[in-house]
């Protein structure tokens, strides 16, 4: 079993890599996103990305990190999902997670694996939270995506964005919900909501993050904000200053 513990600086990036095995990334302190070819996860506070064997990803950090790596063998992979996601972290899976990649030496032979098997049933136990924001191999949607990535508080309507992408607004509907399971709306607001953790790990106030995401008035972007992550920003901030990430 391999882990690791590393404070990391705001924006530090991981280019795509795969693992032999599996990947547990928990931000003790700050927020982690990870990104495949299917579209990329955001783990704010009390949550852990998950990635199989096999799965090429990179990752970003916001705020100043606290990140705790965990490998999981190949025999204990087919425990968990197929495919990468996020999952909520109980009381008990952080206390797992922190012990496991700390510097505790294992006292006792077999301790490390006994705990590994703790994490894993925590998590088979867990539903998933994905802030999942899925990616289309459709060149046509994927202009359309590219523009919003570029600028997420880009006020442009989907009519407008199809004549950049040369395709009308009905067509790209359509795209969004089969190729992406979900609306523009819910795409944009997924987007936004990624860009604003970002911001808010890394001290922006709500208001300067609600402006410099596209909405038009804080309460508008508290509301998308709690709908989505399950906390208010203001909330969602007191938590990463209160965080007991070990030092």
């Amino acid at each position: 079993m391999t882990s690791a513990a590393r404070w990391l600086p705001h924006g530090h990036h991981l280019d795509p890599h795969t693992h032999d095995q599996g990947q547990l990334v928990y931000a003790a302190a700050g927020t982690l996103a990870t990104t495949t070819e299917r579209g990329t996860w955001v783990a704010p506070a009390h949550r852990v990305t998950w990635t199989p064997p096999g799965f090429a990803h990179s990752h970003r950090f916001y705020g100043r990190t606290d990140a705790r790596v965990l490998t999981v063998p190949v025999d204990l992979c087919g425990e968990l999902v197929e495919h990468p996601s996020v999952f909520a972290v109980s009381s008990l899976l952080r206390e797992a997670l922190l012990a496991l990649t700390g510097e505790r030496p294992e006292v006792r032979p077999g301790a490390h694996g006994r705990l590994l098997a703790v994490v894993v049933d925590e998590l088979c136990d867990t539903p998933e939270q994905s802030l999942h924001l899925p990616e289309s191999s459709d060149d046509r949607l994927r202009t359309v995506t590219g523009l919003l990535h570029a600028d997420p508080a880009r006020p442009a309507t989907l009519a407008e964005l199809g004549r950049a992408a040369g395709a009308s607004e009905r067509t790209l509907s359509r795209l969004f919900h089969t190729e992406l399971g979900m609306s523009f709306h819910q795409w944009r607001t997924t987007l936004r909501i990624h860009h604003a953790l970002g911001h808010l790990t890394n001290g922006m106030s709500v208001t300067d993050t609600a402006m410099a995401c596209g909405w038009s008035n804080p309460s508008s972007f508290i509301d998308a904000f709690h709908s989505v992550v399950g906390q208010t920003p203001g909330s969602y901030q007191a938590d990463l200053r209160t965080s007991p990430a070990l030092p």
